[in-house]
């Protein structure tokens, strides 16, 4: 299993870019001990986790006759094959093949392990093609590093290409009319001019004359991992800790599903920290999950080829600067002289 720069720019458009880190699961989602299957940019893998917390990644395929070593036994520090016991470590080594002890497949590795951290209670992997298999240099976003600043993650997995979701982040506009019945984004001005602004990450898409008062501003960060950051203003009855910052990724399960990540956020610490907290897993977190089935419905209804069809305009900006981004980094990881990714 590769990702290969033999795949076309409008196949790798579609399942996610290479030579990236990306988000895949929740961290709870793979347990001490435990084994799970996941899929991510169109290929199958498997999770499996130490007693001591230890994580690794690997092709859910057996080098033996490739069936998936998902539906294997965990035996600690590897994984055996249900199929014919074959054993594979968290590197991708087959340490022992019980039915032909000494065998030359013994001592080989032959199963793809990706790269692996966890951040904010979720699992990153890196992803590389052929030709970088080492991984990419990763900053980690500051919401979910910085000790004073308390982080709770969200995740859902939607029906929808994995660009729609990137593309709705960074079009601030829509909170002001999908999300105008919210608890958050109902004041406001309906009208709008926006601006690009450049940083050395990414970029800022801007209101340029509203900020603090509803989704007024979106920045793309490109720091080894894909990601957004945005603020909406909170009143005081929310608790401590200013404006309500969330940072948003998401993960290509395939070319029609992906997994959507926010982490909400804000700038508190002892006290204050455990009252947001409480506030939000009593009273916020419903009102947040409101907020994101609407984008979810609203997405998953778009048609496939929603993006071939369009009549855009100035508040369009920053969606059009990220897909020009994506589509070039497509063809760059493609050596199949495809034809245009957007086609």
């Amino acid at each position: 299993m590769t990702l290969s720069t033999r795949d076309t720019a409008a196949h790798i458009l579609a399942h996610g870019l290479r030579n990236q880190w990306h988000p895949v699961v929740p961290s709870d989602f793979v347990k001490p001990g435990g084994l799970r299957k996941v899929t991510a940019l169109g290929e199958d893998w498997l999770l499996f986790r130490r007693a001591d917390g230890t994580l690794s990644m690997l092709a859910d395929r057996c080098p033996h006759r490739g069936a998936p070593l998902s539906l294997g036994k965990h035996l600690g520090d590897r994984v055996a094959c249900w199929y014919h016991g074959v054993e594979v470590d968290g590197s991708g080594t087959v340490t022992a093949v019980p039915g032909l002890p000494g065998c030359n497949l013994e001592g080989k590795t032959l199963v793809t392990s990706l790269p692996v951290r966890e951040v904010g209670g979720a699992i990153l992997a890196y992803f590389g093609d052929e030709e970088h298999p080492e991984p990419a240099d990763l900053t980690l976003p500051e919401p979910l590093t910085d000790p004073g600043i308390s982080a709770i993650l969200c995740y859902a997995e939607w029906n929808v290409p994995w660009r729609f979701a990137m593309e709705n982040l960074l079009d601030p506009m829509h909170g002001a009319f999908l999300h105008h019945e919210s608890h958050t984004m109902y004041d406001g001005d309906t009208q709008a001019k926006f601006r690009i602004r450049e940083t050395e990450r990414g970029y800022f898409f801007e209101k340029t004359d509203q900020r603090g008062v509803n989704f007024d501003w979106v920045e793309l960060c490109r720091t080894g991992v894909d990601w957004v950051d945005l603020s909406i203003p909170y009143p005081p009855s929310a608790g401590p800790g200013g404006p309500f910052g969330i940072v948003g990724m998401a993960c290509p399960v395939d070319a029609e599903r992906t997994g959507v990540f926010f982490w909400r956020y804000r700038n508190v610490s002892d006290w204050q920290r455990d009252t947001w907290r409480f506030l939000y897993k009593t009273l916020i977190e419903e009102r947040h999950w409101e907020v994101l089935e609407q984008d979810r419905v609203m997405l998953e209804a778009m048609p496939a080829d929603a993006d071939q069809q369009e009549n855009l305009y100035q508040h369009d900006l920053g969606v059009v600067r990220l897909r020009r981004l994506y589509q070039a980094q497509a063809r760059q990881q493609s050596k199949a002289g495809a034809a245009d990714p957007a086609a």
